[in-house]
């Protein structure tokens, strides 16, 4: 298995997967470009997962999945969108206060309203897609929202020094990035069909907002502010779904 991908599974999940060694930055560069495929392993195990709770009842079911969904990423973007949530409303529009409170470990009432909210849009969601019988759906979303990460250090500068966040984005591979983050697009469309052709702009959307909001407050992303748009696109692409 190549060491990049190595790397996106530690990172991105907490599958057992153990490195050999310390990486080269040049390496955890190289692991965006396995970000989308990490994705669609957890959809795949999303699915596995919702064909061996067939039978159980579609609340039961919605909280297992949502469950396990969490515990697949170790709440890692659940953490980043906390932070977030915290530092933009106690920013006050500031990028240096934004900053700084996105380093606090603690969570203020903000943070937590914002989870509550997120979590419960997506078990709703989740129970009506079992509901209808659309539980395949579940492939999709994660797969999704994990490729818009690459694109995200593509695009848009990084802007606190030192840590995983800036080997990502010196050393991301500019080159091949688009052609894969293309194939994937690709797989999803061929895959998902219409569902596919529904939460792809849904998710740019969400991904040029976002974005939007990280240029026009700090000139750039960081890593807790990657996991909130990887959340807010899971939500918002999962919501559309079970609406339609």
């Amino acid at each position: 298995m190549p060491l990049p991908l190595l790397i996106a599974v530690q990172f991105l999940t907490r599958l057992p997967v153990r490195l050999p060694g310390m990486p080269a930055a040049e390496q955890v560069g190289r692991s965006l470009l396995w970000y989308p495929l990490v994705g669609a392993l957890i959809g795949l195990l999303l699915v596995a997962a919702h064909l061996l709770l067939a039978g159980t009842p579609a609340l039961l079911q919605a909280a297992l999945l949502l469950a396990l969904w969490v515990a697949l990423s170790g709440g890692l973007h659940l953490d980043g969108l906390a932070d977030s949530a915290d530092a933009w409303v106690g920013g006050f529009g500031d990028k240096e206060r934004t900053l700084m409170i996105m380093k606090d470990p603690r969570s203020g009432p903000i943070a937590v309203v914002v989870l509550v909210v997120v979590l419960l849009l997506k078990f709703a969601a989740l129970v009506a897609l079992l509901q209808t019988g659309e539980g395949g759906l579940l492939l999709l979303v994660p797969w999704l929202a994990r490729g818009l990460l690459p694109l995200l250090f593509l695009c848009t500068p990084y802007v606190r020094a030192g840590g995983l966040g800036q080997a990502l984005a010196e050393h991301l591979p500019r080159r091949q990035l688009p052609w894969v983050l293309a194939l994937h697009g690709g797989l999803l469309l061929l895959i998902g069909g219409a569902a596919a052709v529904l939460a792809l702009p849904v998710a740019a959307l969400v991904f040029l907002w976002l974005r939007h909001l990280m240029r026009q407050r700090l000139g750039g992303t960081t890593g807790d502010t990657a996991g909130a748009l990887l959340e807010i696109a899971e939500c918002a692409v999962l919501v559309v779904l079970a609406i339609v």
